[in-house]
C-alpha cells in the first residue's frame, strides 16, 4: 500500500462546497462563522479562538478529531461523536445544519481526476448520512453529482455523456414524428378526447388503434366461423355489459371546499412555468375534475351491477398524487352508466365494494333498465378452456374508431366532443356496444384467473366468459410483461361479495 502523501477534507455542501482544505499540522482548529464557512488554522496552543467546533490532531498518518462539550455537535459519518480518527472516506458534519465534509486520503499516485464511481460514493454517501429533510438532500444530491460529473471527470467521460445525449435527443426527434403521423392517421389530433393536466386530469391511457380494432374483430370472426359458440355467448351476454363514465373531484374536508383551477382575466385556466394547471381552494374557477371509464355488468336477480373496486373509487388508483394529508378528500361528481341500445345515461351509485379482492357492485338509479343478469360458474375454469372477454378497452376512443368517416366529420364540424356530450353522440348513434376477444386461460388459483383474450385499460370490470356463457371471472388487470396476459378475478369472488351484499 502506498503511504499518505496528504489528508484534506473536501466540502461536501455549504458556502465552500467542491473546495478542498488541506491538513499539514500536527494540531489544527476547526472554527464555524456565522454563514457556515469553515476556518481549519494550526492551533495556537492554549488559546481557544472564536466558533471553535473541534480539533484536529495528527495520529501518524490520520487525524483525530476532538469536540468540546457544551460546544457545537459533531456528526462522523451520520453518528454523533465526542471524538474519534478520521479515515479515508469518512463523512464529517459539523453543526446541526452542516455543513459536511468528507476526509480525503492522498497518495503520490492519486490522479488529478476521480473515477465516477468515487463521484457515485460521494452523493450516496451524502444522501446516507445528512440529515437535512428528503427533498433537500436529495436536490443538493443532484447538483453536486452534475457539476462534478461535468469538472472532474476525463475528457473520454464527457464526449460519452455528450454523444448519449445526443442520440437520445435524435430517438425523441423519431419518436415525436411517429407520433405525428400516428394521430394524422386515427384523425383524432383535433378531437382531443382525453385531454388532462398533468397528474390531475389524466384519463386511463388508449392503448388500443383502428388497426388492431380490425384485428380483434377479423380474428373473432374467423373463430365464430369455426365454433358457433363465440356468437350465441356474445349475443346473449351483450345486453347485460354496461359502459360506465365518471368524474371525481377534490374537496375540503373542514370547509367543504372544492379544489378548481385558478382562472386568469380571460376565464382560462393559469398554468406554472411547467406547463401544469394552477389550483387553489378559492376562486370561481372550473372545478378539478378526474375522468375515468371502465366497463359493468349485471349479474344475480337483484338487479346489481359487478366491477372493479378500482372502477367504482378511481381516487384509489389513481396516478395523481393529490396529497390527501392536506384536508382534501376525493368525491365523486358524476357517476353514469349505459347500456347497448340505450340513448340516455343511467346515474349510478356504489353498493358495496370489496376488502381483499378488486370487486364492487353498483345499483342503477331508481327507474333505468336492468336486464337479466349473467350467470356465475360454479367451478373455476381449467388450464387450456376457451373463454370470452367483453368490454369497453379503451373507453370513447376504441368506439370512435369504430364509428366510420362520416361520424367523425360531424364531431369536426360541431367542435362539441367533450367527455360527456361525445358519449351522448354516440348512445344516440347506436354506437356503444361492448367488444369482445378470445383467448385461453393460462393459470387459475383460488384468487385468481390469467388467460390471453385481447384488452385494455378501460375493459376493466367486464365479464370473462366460458363456453357456457357463464362468468367465470371479473377482467381486472394487464399484465403486458407476461406476453399480453390479463388476470380477473374468480367468480365464486363475485358470488361471496353478491351474498354478503344481499342484506343492504
Amino acid at each position: 500500500m502506498e503511504e499518505t502523501a496528504a489528508v484534506a477534507l473536501e466540502h461536501m455542501t455549504g458556502p465552500d462546497r467542491g473546495c478542498m482544505t488541506w491538513l499539514n499540522a500536527s494540531a489544527l482548529d476547526v472554527t464555524l462563522d456565522a454563514g457556515c464557512h469553515i476556518r481549519i488554522e494550526e492551533s495556537g496552543g492554549g488559546e481557544t479562538p472564536d466558533g471553535l467546533v473541534a480539533r484536529l490532531h495528527r495520529a501518524g498518518a490520520e487525524y483525530e478529531l476532538q469536540t468540546f462539550d457544551g460546544g457545537v455537535p459533531v456528526w462522523i459519518n451520520g453518528e454523533k461523536v465526542t471524538g474519534g480518527r478520521l479515515r479515508n472516506g469518512d463523512t464529517v458534519e459539523f453543526g446541526e445544519t452542516g455543513p459536511l465534509c468528507r476526509a480525503r486520503f492522498f497518495s503520490e499516485g492519486t490522479p488529478a481526476q476521480k473515477p465516477v464511481q468515487e463521484i457515485l460514493g460521494d452523493v450516496a454517501a451524502y444522501l446516507r448520512v445528512s440529515r437535512q429533510p428528503m427533498l433537500i438532500r436529495l436536490g443538493r444530491a443532484a447538483l453536486s453529482l452534475t457539476g462534478r460529473l461535468a469538472e472532474e471527470t476525463g475528457i473520454l467521460f464527457r464526449v460519452t455523456v455528450l454523444m448519449a445525449l445526443a442520440g437520445f435527443a435524435l430517438l425523441a426527434y423519431q419518436q415525436n414524428l411517429l407520433n405525428k403521423r400516428l394521430q394524422q392517421e386515427l384523425r383524432a389530433a383535433d378531437l382531443q378526447l382525453d385531454t388532462v393536466a398533468s397528474e390531475l386530469v389524466q384519463a386511463r391511457a388508449d392503448a388500443l388503434t383502428p388497426g388492431d380494432l380490425n384485428a380483434m374483430q377479423r380474428r373473432l370472426e374467423d373463430l365464430e366461423e369455426r365454433s358457433g359458440f363465440g356468437a350465441r355467448v356474445v349475443a346473449e351476454a351483450r345486453p347485460a355489459v354496461a359502459f360506465l363514465q365518471g368524474t371525481y373531484g377534490y374537496r375540503q374536508t373542514e370547509t367543504g371546499k372544492m379544489l378548481r383551477h385558478v382562472a386568469g382575466p380571460d376565464g382560462l385556466p393559469v398554468m406554472t412555468p411547467r406547463g401544469r394547471p394552477l389550483l387553489s381552494l378559492e376562486g370561481g374557477g372550473p372545478q378539478v375534475e378526474m375522468q375515468f371509464t371502465g366497463t359493468g355488468f349485471f349479474a344475480g336477480s337483484a338487479g346489481r351491477m359487478v366491477t372493479n373496486r378500482h372502477v367504482a373509487l378511481p381516487w384509489e388508483d389513481s396516478t395523481a398524487a393529490i396529497g390527501l394529508d392536506g384536508g382534501l378528500e376525493p368525491v365523486m361528481l358524476k357517476f353514469v352508466s349505459y347500456l347497448p341500445g340505450e340513448t340516455a345515461p343511467v346515474p349510478v351509485t356504489l353498493v358495496a365494494a370489496s376488502d381483499s379482492t378488486d370487486l364492487a357492485l353498483l345499483q342503477r338509479e331508481a327507474g333505468g333498465f336492468a336486464p337479466p343478469g349473467l350467470e356465475m360458474a360454479r367451478a373455476l375454469p381449467s388450464q387450456g378452456d376457451e373463454v370470452i372477454v367483453m368490454g369497453y378497452p379503451a373507453g370513447l376512443r376504441a368506439m370512435v374508431a369504430q364509428t366510420g368517416q362520416a361520424f367523425i366529420r360531424s364531431l369536426q364540424a360541431s367542435q362539441d366532443a367533450d367527455f360527456w356530450s361525445l358519449a351522448e353522440r354516440l348512445a344516440g348513434k347506436g354506437f356503444i356496444t361492448p367488444l369482445a376477444s378470445r383467448g385461453i386461460v393460462g393459470r387459475q388459483t383460488a384468487s385468481a384467473v390469467v388467460y390471453d383474450a385481447e384488452t385494455t385499460h378501460g375493459g376493466s370490470g367486464g365479464p370473462v366468459l366460458n363456453v357456457h356463457g357463464r362468468v367465470v371471472a371479473v377482467n381486472s388487470a394487464i399484465l403486458p410483461e407476461f406476453g399480453g396476459s390479463n388476470l380477473g378475478v374468480p367468480a365464486g369472488e363475485v358470488a361471496a361479495l353478491l351474498e354478503l351484499a344481499a342484506g343492504l
